[in-house]
């Protein structure tokens, strides 16, 4: 049976208003429906079903709320030239959530199914995707605990829910080089720890140091390792990459950063163009240090709100690293351009990322 055939569907009687697509935000409106599912232990995963987006009841002594078992997913529909619906890759997305359910000690889903229920989902909705240039349906999937008790164990109960966002242009601007302060007090996460989960607390611990940074005039905090604070983990949100000397290096995937599915995609993209990609531990004195020998030629980060984020500057230790003039540089661009033209479909899908919306 399909995810249709099994989800309940509930159909709003008060359609909200939908708000122009040149004053839209992150993360800030939200549309007509959600999809709910509740679990179980010894039932499994029930009662899936769209109904319309409102408030809920939650116990006051929910596990979620005391101690953060919560994991959760973003990735974004678009609508293409031809007003055709699109996924961009969500059964990696599908994959990752059930990674993190993993080291979170929830239950696992039937990635095919929900997959289906978030495809019913943005169908039920896709008036409110906007078809101005560069926007996109946001589509924020999250499980999270929810038996009353306040010991330190995993729920017994969970729920799992799917709502979406209607979000204008990460560039509203054109695509400019953003500053980066190096953070070397603070630490995000640690090998063995939950780095490689997308779950609440590794965000909450990272909120001080964007703090600072932003008092500083930087954009984003690049994160350094937790043991000796040398060697390169991630921005922000974002995976990181360095092109040196014609070759592109990123950190590789040590427990402690975030597998990221444009990371993925930005790595496949380069090797089909035979440009030299490495995964491998990559220290900042290097960077910076290329950067004092002439042979660092863009920094990068990716991930699925701005697709590619240009760097301009590193700030590390007293000392600042101005990357490519503070121009977008060549690759940086050629890589942006390919992914947003694959997701709107301009350009071919050779690698069969594209996922339609029935």
């Amino acid at each position: 049976m399909t995810a249709k055939n099994q989800i309940a569907v509930t159909k709003t009687t008060q359609p909200k208003e939908k708000p122009a697509a040149d004053q839209l935000a992150f993360g800030t409106v939200f549309t007509d429906h959600m999809f709910v599912m509740d679990y179980t232990e010894g039932t499994g995963w029930h009662d899936a079903r769209i109904v319309p987006y409102e408030p809920f009841l939650l116990d006051p002594a929910a596990i979620v709320l005391h101690y953060g078992q919560t994991v959760f997913e973003g990735l974004k529909a678009y609508l293409t030239e031809e007003q055709e619906v699109v996924l961009f890759r969500p059964e990696e997305n599908m994959k990752r959530l059930n990674r993190s359910n993993d080291r979170l000690c929830m239950p696992q889903f039937d990635e095919e199914f929900v997959l289906e229920a978030m495809k019913e989902l943005v169908s039920v909705d896709k008036d409110w995707i906007p078809s101005k240039e560069g926007t996109s349906l946001y589509i924020r999937p999250y499980i999270f605990a929810t038996q009353p008790y306040l010991g330190v164990a995993p729920s017994n109960t969970y729920r799992m829910m799917i709502i979406l966002s209607p979000v204008g242009a990460y560039y509203k601007e054109g695509m400019n080089p953003v500053k980066i302060a190096v953070e070397s007090e603070f630490v995000r996460a640690a090998v063995g720890g939950t780095g490689s989960a997308k779950t609440a607390g590794n965000y909450a611990g990272s909120m001080k140091a964007q703090e600072v940074a932003e008092a500083g005039g930087y954009s984003q905090v690049l994160w350094l390792d937790a043991k000796e604070h040398q060697y390169i983990e991630e921005v922000g949100a974002m995976n990181v990459f360095f092109k040196i000397n014609g070759e592109v290096i990123t950190p590789s995937l040590n427990g402690s950063i975030l597998e990221g599915i444009t990371r993925k995609s930005v790595i496949e993209l380069l090797k089909s163009w035979d440009i030299p990609v490495i995964e491998r531990k990559v220290s900042i004195q290097e960077i910076f240090d290329a950067n004092e020998a002439g042979t660092l030629e863009e920094a990068f980060g990716t991930g699925t709100a701005a697709v590619i984020s240009p760097m301009g500057e590193l700030f590390w230790g007293g000392k600042k690293c101005e990357i490519n003039s503070g121009e977008i540089g060549e690759l940086s661009l050629k890589l942006y351009d390919t992914i947003t033209g694959i997701q709107t479909g301009k350009k071919e899908d050779r690698f069969g990322w594209i996922v339609q919306v029935d």
